[in-house]
């Protein structure tokens, strides 16, 4: 008997190797105003590896992870149903600082954004600082995440520099660093090479990998290529609905859905 698609979806959202599941949406539906953006949408984040997001646009991937870390809701009018779990609990439970959820599960958006005229160093405390937090050691903190973000060498003699100067790979780099500086155990990554050159996309693809030891991530992305390279997990969106999650390897080669072939191959899209 051939296996139904609903079947399928059932089988594909849960980890394929019983690997830890660090989030999980389940039965998660979003809306602006009275338009659905998201249907139903049930799938794990496994812990310490990379989910590639793809679909056409407009499909619901943004929204998605917007979900993630409760900034849908900041939006006039958004609402969701369902849930999301972060280890295992309800971040859209009642009591549940949607502050602290941001902090848990950071955001990297798909244009650089660092506060022009604020220096490098300044740039990389301010998530801290906005949140009222006094590291014991701000010189070695800056150090460290720019260390990690393949930054440091190129900045440590001009941290007073205003990031503003920076090159856009760069900026899109250091605000990978304030991201973490904020000591997050989920980066969300919307998009973050759309605006980048091919030298400096590489450099962010090779700081994904690099990340994925230390960090459950999360890319949206619209390149193929991209998805391939960087992720160990990839779900599909269409229409605001998950079509298909699996393995990024089995997504790229042996989808079981015809809609994911079709969008992979570049017969829409």
């Amino acid at each position: 008997m051939t296996e139904s698609i609903d079947s399928i979806r059932l089988r594909a959202a849960r980890p394929l190797e019983a690997e830890p599941v660090k989030m999980r949406a389940t039965s998660l539906s979003a809306w602006f105003g009275d338009k659905r953006a998201l249907s139903n949408i049930s799938m794990p984040l496994v812990e310490r590896k990379v989910t590639a997001v793809i679909g056409p646009s407009g499909c619901g991937k943004s929204t998605f992870i917007r979900c993630l870390n409760r900034m849908h809701e900041v939006v006039a009018g958004a609402r969701v149903s369902g849930d999301v779990l972060l280890d295992g609990k309800s971040i859209y439970a009642p009591d549940v600082d949607p502050v602290r959820v941001r902090r848990r599960v950071g955001m990297v958006f798909q244009k650089p954004n660092p506060f022009p005229t604020m220096s490098i160093r300044d740039n990389v405390l301010a998530g801290l600082r906005l949140s009222g937090i006094e590291p014991p050691d701000e010189d070695a903190l800056v150090e460290e995440v720019l260390g990690q973000v393949a930054l440091w060498d190129e900045v440590k003699d001009s941290l007073d520099r205003p990031g503003g100067e920076l090159s856009g790979g760069q900026q899109q780099r250091l605000c990978i660093a304030r991201c973490l500086a904020l000591e997050p155990e989920v980066v969300l990554m919307d998009e973050p090479c759309s605006s980048l050159d091919p030298v400096a996309t590489a450099k962010i693809e090779e700081l994904i990998h690099d990340l994925r030891d230390r960090y459950t991530i999360v890319v949206v992305t619209h390149s193929m290529q991209q998805a391939a390279r960087v992720s160990d997990y990839t779900a599909f969106f269409y229409l605001g609905e998950l079509v298909e999650y699996d393995h990024a390897d089995v997504i790229f080669t042996k989808p079981s859905d015809p809609r994911t072939e079709d969008y992979i191959t570049g017969r829409f899209g």
